[in-house]
């Protein structure tokens, strides 16, 4: 039994990566990550510019605003499915 589990192991094809196949899935996920880092980034600006000096919460809207944008550049760029090749 054990034999027919490997063999069926061996036989798979490699897995690909989610989005790298699909480069219209791959700009539409990127620039709405973008996007919505973009949006996250306009609420503690906003109290920002308003003259309020930034509280913790605010920082951590920034941070998690600016590793949105890294992920959407990311997701664009596809740097895994390049070095693959």
């Amino acid at each position: 039994m054990s034999k027919a589990l490997e063999q069926g192991k061996e036989a798979a094809p490699p897995r690909k990566p989610l989005l790298g196949s699909c480069w219209g899935c791959r700009i539409l996920s990127g620039s709405a990550l973008i996007g919505a880092g973009f949006w996250v980034y306009l609420g503690p600006r906003r109290v920002i510019s308003q003259g309020f000096a930034p509280s913790a919460w605010t920082i951590v809207q920034l941070s998690f605003a600016a590793s949105l944008v890294c992920w959407g550049v990311i997701t664009l760029v596809d740097p895994v499915g390049k070095q693959k090749k």
